[in-house]
């Protein structure tokens, strides 16, 4: 069974799908969270909320892409917020920190990396030329009008949506936090 139709079954109430998606990714989700907590009772509760909030966000993941990226970042969310916690009750040790920082930063820079990549596909073709020619290829937006055949102010449109789309996906697949402004 794919894992969209698996995640529609699950949508639907049926317990008995979602004990299929635990027992398919159980080990995938307890290998990335072992491999950032380094600690078996941590990366197994981490594992645990990361199929609960797989559970409640599921409704959000888009079938269209790939289920595997969405539910490493999960994963990798949930423990980075177990370590945060465990390093608020207990520090680790100085030989053990460096390594740590550097694998969860190394994952997450993938993993952002690959909801990046993800994004940037869902932009239409213009918006998605414009923001890589401003972004990648670091050219004007003068320069951008020439390349595409449009005015400067078409060409700051474009980046801007791409920009403003961009985040709004990455927002709804729980990439990005939503802040709340503050009343002025």
């Amino acid at each position: 069974m794919s894992n969209a139709a698996l995640a529609k079954q699950i949508i639907d109430d049926d317990s008995g799908a979602f004990a299929v998606l635990m027992q398919r990714y159980h080990a995938f989700v307890f290998g990335i969270c072992y491999a950032i907590l380094k600690h078996r009772q941590d990366a197994e509760d981490a594992t645990q909320e990361t199929f609960s909030r797989v559970l409640r966000y599921l409704h959000k993941w888009d079938p269209r892409r790939p289920f595997e990226p969405w539910l490493a970042t999960v994963a990798g969310n949930r423990s980075r917020s177990h370590l945060a916690r465990r390093r608020s009750h207990s520090p680790l040790t100085e030989s053990a920190e460096p390594q740590t920082v550097a694998m969860t930063e190394d994952m997450a820079a993938s993993a952002i990396a690959e909801e990046i990549r993800l994004a940037m596909d869902d932009l239409p073709s213009r918006q998605r030329m414009a923001f890589e020619l401003f972004h990648q290829s670091e050219l004007s937006y003068e320069q951008i009008g020439k390349q595409m055949g449009c005015p400067i102010g078409t060409a700051k449109t474009l980046v801007h949506r791409a920009r403003k789309r961009m985040i709004e996906s990455l927002r709804d697949r729980e990439v990005l936090h939503t802040s709340r402004r503050r009343a002025s």
